[in-house]
């Protein structure tokens, strides 16, 4: 997967279209949709797969997991406007060489319809498509927990990519929420929602090790979200990822943050220089990206290597 290039004029025309006929960027989702679309749904994916090929010979998968409970269920929209600016930093300013991008939902598999979404790897505008068929749910059991676990173990087992593969190099996956994993990874849900028999439970920590041997792993925690700046919310997750938890003051800066994290850890710009570009592009969120990445201002770079 992978093929293709982004186009922004494909993406405005699709706008466009969109504001003419009164349709929803996500329309399967507003026209009621409650079951995962076929092409985002885990159950029997054996894998997802960021690829080399003639067209993109040095792939960098990159992955963004946002949790669409309550409050948290707007990610998605400002994402999908928001897309252009992401892949212009990605591609143009060279932030990362031949990007694929795969987007996917987390819910809570103890009481939502859909509590895991995973679409596939994508360098053109098949990415937009995938948001479009996103079940936003907006659902969520209230107890300061979902199924991040749950998403983390699919991504572990459920990904290979040539990054990896051919130059020992891992991908980047962004967690985009505001509530802690449960302890476990709980064999009944995996059986139900992707489809793999575990024999015994796993424990969050070993599973994010797990993961982070394919993947440098982030977890964006929006500040006005419903738990935003919860001591134990934070402290959780930076006991699973150290300083890789980014607090960000503004949700419409997410695409920048991800941009920049991707361009500093592949050292192809460092904190100042990528402020500069948000300016250049007329962006707005040079001071919550700046805030939001001070935890790794002063990091070595090139963090993707084994």
């Amino acid at each position: 997967m992978g093929s293709g290039r982004w186009s922004t004029d494909v993406y405005t025309a699709a706008e466009n279209f969109r504001a003419a006929t009164g349709r929803s960027a996500f329309a399967y989702s507003d026209g009621g949709a409650r079951t995962a679309h076929p092409d985002l749904d885990p159950k029997g994916v054996f894998m997802r797969e960021s690829r080399d090929s003639d067209e993109h010979p040095v792939s960098t998968p990159i992955v963004v997991m946002f949790d669409v409970t309550g409050s948290m269920g707007n990610v998605p929209r400002v994402l999908q406007t928001k897309l252009p600016q992401l892949l212009g930093l990605l591609t143009r300013k060279g932030y990362a060489t031949d990007p694929q991008i795969m987007f996917g939902a987390i819910g809570d598999a103890t009481c939502d319809r859909v509590p895991l979404q995973v679409g596939q790897f994508e360098s053109d505008n098949r990415m937009d498509e995938h948001l479009s068929r996103i079940v936003l749910e907006g659902g969520g059991g209230g107890q300061k927990r979902e199924s991040y676990e749950l998403a983390m173990y699919f991504l572990a087992r459920h990904v290979v990519a040539d990054s990896l593969v051919q130059r020992q190099r891992k991908g980047y996956l962004f967690l985009i929420g505001d509530e802690l994993p449960y302890r476990k990874v709980k064999p009944k849900e995996v059986k139900q929602v992707i489809g793999d028999d575990l024999a015994e439970a796993i424990p969050v920590e070993s599973i994010v090790a797990e993961l982070q041997r394919k993947f440098e792993v982030f977890f964006i925690l929006p500040t006005a979200a419903g738990y935003g700046g919860d001591r134990e919310v934070l402290d959780t997750w930076r006991g699973l990822l150290g300083q890789n938890v980014l607090e960000l003051d503004d949700l419409d800066a997410v695409c920048e943050t991800i941009a920049l994290t991707v361009g500093l850890g592949e050292d192809n710009v460092d904190l100042d220089e990528g402020l500069d570009d948000l300016a250049a592009y007329g962006s707005a969120a040079a001071g919550s990206v700046a805030g939001a990445l001070a935890p790794l201002a002063d990091r070595s770079p090139q963090i993707r290597r084994l």
